[in-house]
């Protein structure tokens, strides 16, 4: 008897190390040695962005984003965001054509800037602005009055400063692609930028010479152009001068005197608003002063649209127009 309970004592021990094993097969390998398992770094690792002088820290993805202005609005889509994004708004144009499904997808709250009361009633978590005026008065509040509310806020740093360069816009689609968790979009995205802007460059003449250039905004009695906001640095990209280059503002108004003086070869119109750019090119060509320099005299006119213009993702696009503009000859093939 005593040596039949011994066997069933050995079985018994046998038996539980072998439920045991098969246990901890079915568990992964850090819950078997009794570890706890986290979710992901990127989910729970917080992130601090500084912008326009507040502190915004992230714990988490936004998920109810709105954009408020159309190129900060390309910039999300083109990063895949729009399942984070809960509205958009003031379009300038016709959304960029690649982008144009996944912007179907997301409501347009306002053809300018959305209430305050719009905002709050999607629950929106953030807030991207692509302008100053976008949290002006005009605008869906202050980003420090927002941020009481628990709302997060972003302006573009790329459309606010002076002297834009490509890489600050790139600047700001990494910070936009850290805060929604999707770096690898980011540099995904910066890349092809990158790529499709040095294979313009690569046609454009390589003699030196510089093809002046007048960036014609609007203006009856005077003349409103580029100094040195992003145009100058499209124009300059695109194998141009801009005749105003040198004027220490971003917009700036300059006389009719002035660009007769300075004479441009080409004339970049910029297309927007009301007035159509064929509108602004027979202004052009009838005004009693501007009609004596090279460019109208030789119609030489590169339409280009703002949003094209903007601090976004269609840079290699707009500096591709301007370059088969200016350089036809060397974009026939």
């Amino acid at each position: 008897m005593k040596k039949w309970k011994q066997l069933w004592l050995v079985f018994a021990i046998a038996l539980i190390a072998i439920l045991g094993a098969c246990n901890a097969k079915d568990k992964p390998e850090s819950a078997a040695k009794g570890e706890k398992i986290e979710p992901s770094q990127a989910e729970t690792t917080e992130v601090t962005i500084e912008n326009n002088g507040t502190t915004q820290v992230y714990k988490e993805a936004p998920k109810k984003a709105i954009s408020l202005n159309q190129h900060v609005t390309e910039i999300m889509l083109a990063l895949g965001l729009e399942d984070s994004m809960v509205g958009t708004a003031y379009l300038d144009d016709k959304i960029y054509e690649p982008l144009q499904a996944a912007y179907d997808k997301v409501p347009v709250l306002a053809e300018q800037y959305p209430s305050k009361e719009q905002v709050i009633n999607a629950e929106a978590d953030f807030l991207y602005g692509g302008w100053k005026s976008a949290f002006g008065e005009k605008g869906v509040g202050t980003q420090e009055e927002l941020e009481t509310l628990g709302i997060h806020t972003y302006l573009h740093t790329a459309s606010n400063m002076t002297k834009p360069t490509l890489d600050d816009i790139f600047t700001d689609i990494r910070n936009i692609a850290k805060i929604f968790r999707v770096e690898d979009r980011g540099e995904a995205l910066i890349e092809k930028m990158t790529k499709d802007v040095e294979a313009v460059r690569a046609k454009l003449p390589q003699d030196g010479k510089e093809m002046r250039v007048l960036v014609f905004d609007s203006g009856d009695k005077d003349v409103f152009t580029a100094g040195q906001n992003f145009m100058n640095e499209l124009v300059t990209m695109a194998g141009g001068k801009n005749i105003f280059g040198d004027v220490e503002s971003g917009w700036t108004t300059v006389s009719k005197e002035d660009v007769v003086e300075r004479n441009p070869e080409v004339v970049v119109v910029v297309d927007y608003g009301e007035t159509t750019a064929e509108e602004k090119i027979n202004f052009l060509k009838n005004d009693p002063a501007l009609k004596e320099t090279e460019a109208v005299k030789n119609e030489r006119f590169v339409i280009l649209p703002l949003s094209a213009a903007s601090e976004g993702v269609r840079a290699a696009e707009a500096i591709q127009v301007l370059a088969k503009g200016f350089y036809p000859e060397s974009f026939k093939n």
